[in-house]
């Protein structure tokens, strides 16, 4: 098992059929900054180093493209692509040098339920990243859908050496100190269920909700605590009905942590969370967190 090649999670490509127009929401209301636009496609960072988080490309529709993982090295991209053939994916590019912004080295594969993956190592990093009141840092994780919950996560762990944190209605896996880089929920067919972006505590939560609400976004669900991640939230439906959430203070957990199963994360009657204060989930975001559906074919920008 590859354990420690997969150091985080860099971000997500999505298609879109507005680029302009997401790309406008996504830095004047989501807080995220314009590092390159090349070929119709805006790349987007937080305030950490990595170069870019999102990526925005058009598309006749909403779709998920890729999804990019850090590898630790470029010999860990060779030895991570020798793993997801031997693991069973049914499509993987050679590993070679990234022709976009930020570059570095890297493949891209198909897991076994049609998701498009990229392994990227060497790629630029910027040397003013800093934690802010008002900006997301990072992509901290992403919540996928998936008809075979527990087979999704042992790919993931048998091929790119992520671990299990916790079972509860989902399954969670982290490839750091994070409790969960990945989770992966039940559902009919392979698509996306929300993407989460890490806050400089609480208040830049709150600070963050208010400024969607302003725009006319309101809070979906939260804000809240959820007890796997002991992580708070507050989830929004944004342009192309993408779930998105801002999130602050997941929990840090190491080889000591001890796995915990669905029956250990039951709240009481008419809670969603540890506070018990919100309300549950709004009807348009769960209707929103099946929508999103992976693109066919390995990507390739």
């Amino acid at each position: 098992m590859p354990a420690g090649m997969i150091t985080g999670l860099r971000g997500v490509d999505l298609g879109v059929p507005d680029v302009d127009a997401h790309a406008r929401f996504y830095t004047d209301v989501w807080h995220l900054s314009v590092v390159a636009e090349r070929n119709g496609s805006v790349y987007l960072r937080g305030s950490g180093a990595y170069c870019h988080i999102l990526a925005l490309h058009p598309r006749n529709k909403p779709q998920l493209l890729c999804v990019n993982l850090v590898a630790a090295d470029r010999g860990a991209v060779d030895r991570l692509h020798a793993s997801v053939i031997a693991a069973g994916a049914p499509q993987a590019d050679q590993p070679a040098s990234i022709a976009e912004p930020g570059g570095g080295y890297g493949f891209a594969f198909t897991d076994p339920d049609g998701r498009q993956l990229r392994v990227i190592a060497g790629d630029a990093r910027h040397a003013d990243a800093r934690r802010l009141p008002d900006r997301p840092e990072k992509i901290t994780h992403l919540v996928l859908n998936t008809p075979r919950q527990e087979d999704a996560a042992a790919f993931w762990v048998r091929a790119l050496g992520f671990e299990v944190s916790d079972r509860s209605l989902l399954t969670f896996v982290r490839c750091n100190d994070d409790h969960h880089s990945v989770a992966f929920h039940p559902g009919g067919s392979s698509t996306l269920h929300h993407i989460a972006f890490e806050m400089d505590g609480i208040d830049s939560v709150m600070r963050g909700a208010g400024r969607m609400r302003d725009a006319g976004h309101p809070i979906e669900w939260g804000p809240g605590r959820h007890g796997p991640g002991n992580n708070v939230f507050a989830y929004f439906v944004g342009p192309g009905d993408f779930v998105i959430e801002y999130t602050a203070e997941i929990g840090k957990v190491d080889d000591n942590y001890r796995v915990r199963a669905p029956g250990e994360w039951v709240y009481p009657p008419g809670h969603s969370d540890l506070w018990g204060a919100t309300l549950p989930p709004s009807a348009r975001m769960k209707a929103a967190q099946a929508k999103i559906e992976f693109a066919e074919g390995l990507f390739r920008p």
